[in-house]
């Protein structure tokens, strides 16, 4: 695996603090060790059993996608519109305007019409997708482990899942 950024997320002998089922839950600990003058930068929250996680927000139709094709048209005509008038002598800037946007909205239309026909049927649905990790594990460098057990002893809420 290729270093990252430098050792920023590397512990030179990473140990086990805990495994938690919730970010929260690690984020506690973390902030628990800070309150008690542990120098967290010696400290890690790695999320662990990554899962892909796609949420449908909805069902595509032509109508839908060719609103959203003009939408964007607009948004990005407004924008070329606005640069093109930047570098011209003024006059006639609402026309530019205007005229990028009517070009904007026909060319999007058509990209997301195409682009929708192109999948022909096969994903009719639109979504929305995130990795997110089922557990998160507080790593602790090895000679400061000891002490921050210690710590994390005395709140009884802290504690990680003894069955992780």
């Amino acid at each position: 695996m290729p270093p990252l950024q430098n050792g920023l997320f590397e512990l030179e002998f990473p140990q086990s603090l805990g495994v938690y089922d919730k970010y929260a839950d690690a984020q506690k600990v973390v902030d628990h060790l800070s309150d008690h003058d542990f120098p967290v930068q010696n400290v890690l929250i790695v999320g662990t059993d990554l899962r892909q996680v796609e949420r449908v927000t909805g069902r595509l139709t032509w109508s839908k996608v060719l609103s959203a094709g003009a939408w964007s048209g607009i948004g990005m005509g407004l924008f070329v519109g606005v640069v093109l008038s930047a570098f011209s002598d003024g006059s006639g800037f609402l026309a530019t305007v205007a005229g990028c946007v009517l070009l904007g909205i026909v060319f999007a239309m058509i990209f997301s019409a195409a682009g929708y026909a192109a999948t022909r049927g096969q994903r009719d649905f639109s979504s929305v997708q995130r990795v997110v990790a089922t557990r998160y594990e507080v790593l602790v460098e090895h000679k400061l482990l000891g002490r921050a057990q210690e710590l994390v002893s005395q709140q009884p809420g802290l504690r990680p899942d003894p069955f992780a």
